[in-house]
């Protein structure tokens, strides 16, 4: 792959999937314009202006903002694709695609996940969001043919700069859609998951996404060369992650170099965090996201609650599918890696739901009455309508860890309990069963059986379930642990195990339900960490990030607890060292230990559908 999956999956956020090979003829229907839109403080942003030659009618503007490029350029070239999807050209938008502060065409200067202010200054201080404010401004005035409204919609990084359209929005701003919206990096997205760095996904980005003298036109960028198909082995022989500039990026990318020099909650990480800006929000909001998005899952779930909570009376939506990240825009949505799920999912979302929301606010289409929350139910592949999300009849239940890998939802037994693995950061347990240098999209799917073997993961599972059990909601773990290390991970993974009927290649299949890693130095606080004392027992506990997923009757819950996730995450050395700069003997092997007692009870908590 030329760049980062990443980066080629969210530069697709503005390509719908599934159209024809030869590209309709935009040019007979639409006319292109270019401009450099002048900004409160003199920048101007390069913006490409796709409107309908039919004149007779006026039609709403319909935005997106990216920071990976709105080519192709010249005013007589066409992209292959416009809008979300062929629907929205078909019906007849003005479509509007801008370069945003600092990238390509625009001038200024970009800061990677731009920093909303509370407050500005003065007339002319500026952020993504007045920079929202004051295309829509100009647009209304100079584009000819509008009808006075506009919307905007993006994927992932484009999502991020949808959701800061919502501050301090622009009057004429009535709709917005912010697709696997990057939130709060550190704590659940792109970046760090707590604690733990997401070292595949943010190194193979990087190699592609870099500082820029503007304004500039795309070019080629030659493929990083790992030197191997293998990632497991390239990262591991890396070693400490500041070996990465020093052996390969020569401190040229102040991007990586920030994202991996920063592994605590501290004061480059808060202020990107866009959360605590989304209140009072206007513009009527469609929130998309993948129950299987590797990347911005967290980000989709907390952008929702943030809005739901301080704009209670919005007309506010949640739409979860059985999705990878942007997997609604460039698929059918009919299957994902091994599972299938009955239909094509994507298609429905983007003729029913996105189409329809869209059309109501922009061109007083009818109302099409979107539940608070549309849901796809993996499991048994339904999709739902919920009045709110998680749903009002889904209640907290614990599955216990007990003797011999057994799990219940019974309390454990009185006296001691517990069970413990050596955990070798040289030698970390993989997160996924082929070799791969790049982020593998299924991976939240996969079947977990190619760890079968392995002396360092603890394995606890149900017994046959005697009827459906639906999850609905988030799923969080609660660990009674010691280590004889001073710092170590702690990763969990919620597991559906199909039984060995099972059609298929699902016979005895370990679907991956929800999973996240959990660095213990942060158990008390992710600003000020703290070392493990050997051998003292600690509580640990964290939120996974929702499920909607039916374990059906005659499959098996399982759980599984280890110390590396590799190299998903980056290695924890399992002493309480600043990690990016370990040294190699500071890497060693620990023993973890998880109780299961009834003072001290290791389990996790579901919120199942009643």
């Amino acid at each position: 792959m030329s760049i980062t999956l990443r980066l080629t999956l969210l530069a697709a956020s503005l390509i719908p999937a599934l159209h024809a090979a030869d590209p309709p003829d935009y040019a007979a229907n639409y006319d292109k314009s270019e401009f450099r839109i002048p900004m409160r403080d003199g920048i101007n942003l390069f913006t490409i202006v796709y409107s309908p030659k039919d004149k007779t009618e006026k039609y709403p503007l319909l935005i997106t903002r990216t920071p990976y490029s709105v080519a192709p350029y010249g005013p007589r070239i066409f992209p292959q694709h416009l809008g979300p999807s062929p629907k929205f050209v078909a019906d007849k938008f003005i479509f509007v695609m801008q370069d945003v502060r600092g990238r390509y065409q625009s001038e200024g200067e970009f800061v990677d996940m731009p920093i909303l202010k509370d407050k500005l200054s003065g007339p002319k201080d500026t952020d993504e969001s007045t920079d929202t404010y004051d295309t829509i401004d100009w647009l209304l005035k100079n584009i000819p043919n509008n009808n006075g409204k506009a919307g905007i919609y993006g994927i992932s990084y484009n999502g991020f700069y949808t959701s800061c359209a919502l501050v301090r929005s622009h009057p004429a701003l009535v709709a917005a859609s912010p697709q696997a919206p990057m939130a709060d990096l550190f704590m659940g997205d792109d970046a760090y998951h707590n604690g733990a760095l997401f070292l595949i996904a943010n190194f193979s980005f990087y190699t592609g996404f870099d500082k820029q003298k503007n304004p500039t036109l795309p070019e080629k960028h030659p493929d990083f060369d790992y030197g191997t198909k293998d990632g497991y082995q390239f990262y591991l022989e890396m070693g400490a992650l500041a070996n990465s500039d020093k052996q390969y990026l020569l401190f040229k990318n102040p991007y990586w170099t920030d994202a991996y020099m920063h592994p605590t909650y501290d004061n480059f990480w808060k202020p990107r965090n866009i959360l605590p800006h989304l209140t009072n929000v206007k513009p009527a909001v469609l929130v998309v996201g993948g129950w299987f998005d590797a990347e911005d899952l967290s980000g989709t779930l907390k952008t929702f609650q943030a809005i739901n909570k301080t704009s209670p009376n919005l007309d506010l939506h949640l739409v979860m599918g059985p999705w990878s990240h942007g997997g609604w825009r460039r698929s059918s949505g009919e299957k994902l890696g091994d599972l299938t799920f009955g239909t094509d999912t994507a298609v429905f979302f983007r003729r029913e739901l996105e189409f329809s929301f869209f059309r109501h606010y922009l061109k007083d289409a009818p109302d099409p009455k979107l539940a608070k929350a549309v849901v796809f139910e993996t499991g048994k592949n339904v999709w739902h309508s919920y009045p709110s999300w998680p749903p009002p009849n889904a209640a907290p239940a614990k599955l216990y860890l007990h003797d011999k890998g057994a799990l219940s939802f019974k309390l454990p037994a009185e006296g001691f309990g517990a069970d413990s693995y050596e955990s070798d950061p040289n030698n970390p347990v993989p997160f996924y069963a082929k070799p791969t240098t790049s982020m593998a999209i299924d991976y939240m799917d996969a079947d977990q059986r190619f760890l079968a073997g392995r002396k360092d993961i603890l394995t606890y599972v149900t017994d046959p379930l005697t009827e459906d059990l639906t999850i609905a909601g988030p799923v969080s773990p609660t660990l009674f642990v010691s280590s004889t290390g001073t710092d170590s991970d702690f990763d969990v993974k919620l597991i559906d195990v199909y039984p060995d009927d099972a059609p298929g290649k699902l016979a005895g299949y370990q679907q991956l339900v929800r999973g996240e890693p959990f660095r213990g130095k942060f158990r008390n606080s992710f600003e000020n960490p703290a070392p493990f004392k050997p051998g003292i027992v600690e509580k640990i506990h964290f939120t996974m990030p929702d499920a909607l997923h039916c374990f059906q009757k005659g499959h098996r819950i399982m759980l599984q607890i280890q110390s590396s996730w590799f190299p998903l995450t980056d290695r924890n050395p399992q002493t309480f060292v600043n990690i990016p700069t370990a040294a190699p003997e500071q890497f060693v092997t620990a023993t973890e230990r998880i109780y299961r007692t009834r003072q001290a009870p290791s389990y996790v908590e579901l919120n199942v559908l009643k």
